[in-house]
């Protein structure tokens, strides 16, 4: 465009070089328009766009959904969910978004809160897991060793430690406190499925779509028992009874229980319980009962108790419990979520005192006095109850529950169609039902929005979908007007913006009034879908094009009638038809509305005279159907997109081909020039928006968001925005920004990008000595630990050079017998406010994340390493950051033992950190035990003078405080 307004023409090199040469501009600069000719050679300068905002999306199918407390308000009003690579915090009752937790680009498919309920963990598609603080949605912590999409995440009873499983098929357990991998544990051989911590014993158990659970003993980091009793994938678990019980869920309808006995030295623990054997609800298949992988069992054993008939035949999606494992809901592949009662141990004995005295009753009557005495097995149906059925809206994704302690479950739902509903349930009552306490809707369509349009202001954004069309406030993202139609493709506003147009799959075109929110008019327009709709330049009508083979013009016309009353209202009449031999694609009037553009099914796009509807040009060169296409605003440039991922520029002045470009990786789905520019945007099916220079056939920027098929995208007429939607539910706007797009860099990032791709999918370094078992370090190959690696190297070698240079200089003073000026300092040095090089190397290392230390040091060659322990050995004499000194130092001599031992140099270093490391290791240790030693000092005092109990779980008193209450209050009644 040209710098100066004054001319009013765009891209005219002659127009801007007098400018120049009458000395009307005195500087260039950017100006608003996206490409402007500049003075330096004339060179075309484009602005980069980048993401806004996302908005649209509810609740992703990928990840779970979860209740979580916000700054220790009510529980139950919040759930987090993931929104694409972000994760949403909705506060259900109010229906609104009251935090976000920033992602980066890969999408969240994980999501755990922490037992504390202060911090969310957060799996994503790459393997990386982060925590994120809900006080203020920042992350701190973050953890990067699956290669993969995490599938489950799970923390300790502490919140101490945190497992992952991924589609990696491994599971890695994290030290949260340290920030650190602990260990890898191989075995399964397909996805992750569920983990779970047991609370007493340091153990751990695992399901896989392998169709295998493994128990793992975390003491020594192996697989002490493998269950194969399950003939399909397991796809979900919990624990029940107090980890004495494990149920699993398969692809058919039973949930298997399985008893869990623990073991010591071969007999076991506690006294034997009696056995299970099938009930009304079991359905034990043959061969299943005690299969087991190890005859000797070391540890504990796990024996088939029965299992538990659901409603629906198909496979179980998920499974989840309450906190204290009271109540169990689950749900398959349907809209229908079985909630079923855990009863406590009591409540089991009474029920079966109860069966006992009833089987005694039957039989004295039966048999007299002489009757034998009965027996009543204990079955599976009289610990597990089936308390109701809730019926959702629509197919359940992912399920959480929260019991309260009056006995009210809430229960939270996320669905296929983006809605998250609540309901609660009395679980006190016989046979309670369940109420719709909310449902999230509005701030969301329920299918793929298909067609996107701006209003003339900039400042509505309208989409459409299936059912529902939606109209947008760009700048607070909120939704105005939410009205019902038909299954929409394409879309538009009419001029003056209160009023929008829908082309429909059935044919139809609909007019919508946004004052009042209503449909003015259904008009039966063609026979078949109408694919495209073009506003006329002169704003009298519209032309569509359908796949009936036919374009219809029509105009605009304002009637009266019995509802519209004293006022007009707006409608469409039909006045010309143009056929055609195959379905039409697009349609595209050119902005002097002397030509009309149409896309056909046999791959041409055919060019018509408006006034006449004269053939004028064919364009052919595309090998599949062409299913975008737009004209330059001077009427010059035509570009075309198809389904063979090409883009191909015309010339519409003889219908030549400028140019064609492999735009994207898939079907170019939509294709949009930038108002009074001769760039263009293109949506493909590769997840993608890329921008274009129709004059320079380059490739200027593509934009990543997206994590499925980009159907369509809007530019403003500002041209200052971009918004696009997708096959994931979300809409996304992009904002032009003031910062120029050089196009080499550009280029350059992009190599750049590819080759530090590809340097963290190298194979990741081998630990000497490691033996390739069950257990493996966690942590894995990275850029950012290979740039850490590079860091550390770089601060050895400014701490050689200037150890060399202050020998130097002390040399030099010894043979002057004088005191010589110091040697001028690296500037490195002087940032970090002058300090030794020994300290810089210090800095460096502490900066290291905790979670990348390890790998990042087993990447150093081993020539650095002495210099290394050397320095090592000097802070820990000196007391500074004993603990990650200690940390690198056993890392290192565990990895490059072999050369250490045969290095008789480092002999005497060696020595000297053994007695310095075991000194200040045993002060760290005596001050921690004389800071323990207080502060139980004070507890035990604070709880004596005020007789409160600290850090006691009074849930079990206060029961037992009722039930004492109700047993006082049966007998008064019994004495009355």
């Amino acid at each position: 465009m040209c710098a100066v307004r004054k001319c009013g023409y765009f891209q005219e090199k002659e127009k801007c070089q007098r400018h120049l040469q009458s000395n009307e501009l005195q500087s260039l600069t950017a100006c608003d328009s996206a490409v402007c000719w500049v003075s330096m050679g004339l060179t075309k300068q484009y602005l980069r766009y980048a993401a806004s905002a996302v908005f649209g999306v509810i609740g992703s199918q990928k990840a779970n959904i979860a209740f979580v407390t916000l700054r220790g308000g009510e529980k139950g009003r919040y759930v987090a969910v993931a929104a694409c690579e972000h994760v949403f915090i909705w506060d259900v009752r109010k229906a609104e978004k009251v935090l976000i937790l920033q992602g980066n680009k890969q999408e969240v498919t994980y999501l755990c809160p922490s037992p504390d309920g202060v911090h969310i963990a957060v799996g994503y598609e790459d393997g990386a897991v982060r925590i994120f603080s809900l006080l203020n949605g920042e992350s701190n912590v973050s953890f990067s060793g699956h290669k993969s999409a995490v599938t489950v995440i799970k923390y300790d009873a502490l919140g101490a430690r945190l497992v992952t499983g991924s589609r990696d098929t491994d599971v890695i357990v994290w030290d949260v406190i340290n920030e650190c991998g602990l260990y890898r544990l191989k075995g399964h051989k397909d996805a992750i499925t569920q983990a779970l911590f047991l609370k007493d014993k340091n153990l751990l158990v695992t399901s896989s779509k392998d169709t295998f659970v493994k128990w793992w003993d975390l003491d020594t980091q192996h697989c002490f028992k493998t269950m194969v009793g399950h003939r399909s994938e397991v796809w979900g678990m919990v624990l029940l009874n107090q980890e004495g019980r494990l149920l699993t869920g398969s692809a058919d309808s039973e949930l298997r229980a399985w008893d869990i006995h623990y073991l010591q030295a071969g007999k076991e623990i506690g006294e034997p319980k009696v056995k299970k054997v099938k009930g009304l609800l079991d359905e034990d298949e043959e061969g299943e009962e005690g299969l087991d992988e190890e005859p000797e069992e070391r540890i504990l054993s796990c024996e088939k108790a029965g299992s538990i008939l659901r409603e629906a035949r198909d496979r179980v999606v998920s499974m989840t419990t309450d906190a204290k494992a009271k109540v169990l809901a689950c749900h398959g592949t349907d809209s229908v979520l079985e909630v079923f009662s855990v009863l406590p141990q009591e409540e089991v004995k009474k029920r079966m005192e109860k069966k006992l005295k009833k089987a005694k009753k039957k039989a004295k009557l039966q048999g007299g006095e002489e009757a034998v005495e009965p027996v009543v097995e204990r079955k599976l149906g009289d610990e597990i109850l089936r308390l109701a059925s809730i019926k959702a809206s629509a197919k359940i994704r992912w399920v959480d529950c929260l019991l309260s302690p009056n006995g009210e479950m809430k229960v939270a739902l996320l669905l296929q169609n983006n809605t998250i509903e609540t309901y609660t349930l009395k679980t006190t009552e016989k046979s309670p039902q369940a109420n719709k306490t909310s449902r999230l809707t509005l701030s969301g369509h329920r299918a793929d929005a298909r067609t996107l349009a701006f209003s003339s202001d900039n400042i509505a954004i309208l989409s459409a979908s299936a059912e529902t069309v939606k109209v947008w406030n760009r700048s607070t993202l909120q939704v105005i007007r939410t009205m019902a139609c038909e299954y929409a493709l394409c879309s538009l506003f009419v001029p003056g913006d209160r009023q929008i147009i829908l082309g429909t799959k059935s044919g139809k075109i609909q007019i919508f009034d946004l004052a009042s929110g209503r449909l003015l008019e259904t008009t039966d327009a063609h026979s078949g879908e109408v694919w495209s709709i073009s506003l006329s330049p002169d704003q009298r009508g519209i032309v569509t094009g359908g796949a009936d083979k036919t374009v219809k013009f029509w105009d605009f016309e304002l009637v009266k009638d019995l509802e519209s009353g004293q006022n007009k209202r707006l409608t469409v009449k039909h006045t010309r038809t143009l056929q055609l031999d195959e379905d039409v694609l697009c349609v595209r009037y050119s902005p002097d509305q002397r030509l009309l553009a149409v896309s056909l099914l046999d791959c041409t796009v055919k060019i018509f005279y408006t006034d006449t509807l004269k053939f004028f040009l064919s364009l052919y060169g595309h090998k599949l159907p062409v299913l975008c296409l737009d004209i330059s605003h001077d009427s010059t440039l035509i570009a075309t997109g198809s389904a063979d991922r090409n883009v191909k520029i015309w010339g519409l002045d003889f219908g030549d081909c400028h140019k064609s470009m492999f735009a994207h990786d898939d079907s170019v789905m939509f294709l949009q020039f930038v108002p009074k520019t001769h760039l263009f945007f293109t949506a493909g099916k590769d997840k993608k928006i890329k921008q274009w220079d129709a004059d320079k056939f380059e490739h200027i920027q593509t934009l990543e968001g997206h994590h499925r098929e980009v159907w369509c995208l809007s530019i403003s007429p500002s041209g200052d925005y971009v918004v696009s939607s997708s096959h994931d539910k979300s809409l996304r706007l992009w904002e032009r920004t003031r910062e120029p797009i050089i196009l080499e860099e550009e280029k350059e990032m992009e190599r750049e990008a590819e080759f530090e791709e590809s340097l963290a999918k190298g194979e990741d370094p081998v630990v000497p000595g490691e033996t390739k078992g069950e257990a493996a370090p966690a942590g894995k190959k990275t850029i950012e630990t290979v740039k850490a690696a590079e860091r550390i190297m770089e601060a050895l070698e400014l701490y050689r050079e200037e150890s060399k240079k202050l020998e130097e200089h002390r040399a030099a003073c010894e043979a002057a017998g004088k005191q010589l000026p110091p040697p001028k300092m690296n500037p490195l040095l002087m940032v970090f406010g002058n300090i030794l090089p020994s300290r810089y190397v210090l800095e460096v290392i502490k900066k290291v994340k905790s979670s990348e230390l390890e790998v990042s040091l087993l990447v150093l060659p081993f020539p650095y390493i002495p210099n290394l322990l050397s320095l090592f050995n000097q802070f820990i004499q000196d007391g500074l950051e004993v603990e990650l000194v200690c940390r690198c130092l056993f890392f290192l001599l565990r990895v490059h033992f072999g050369q250490i031992t045969s290095n008789q140099m480092l002999l005497p270093v060696i020595d000297s950190l053994k007695s310095n490391t075991i000194s200040k290791v045993q002060e760290i240790r005596d001050v921690l035990g004389f800071n323990t030693a207080g502060l139980q000092f004070l507890q035990r005092e604070i709880e004596s003078k005020e007789d409160v109990m600290f850090f006691a779980d009074a849930t079990g008193r206060l029961d037992e405080k009722k039930r004492k209450r109700r047993k006082r209050e049966r007998a008064i009644l019994t004495i009355a």
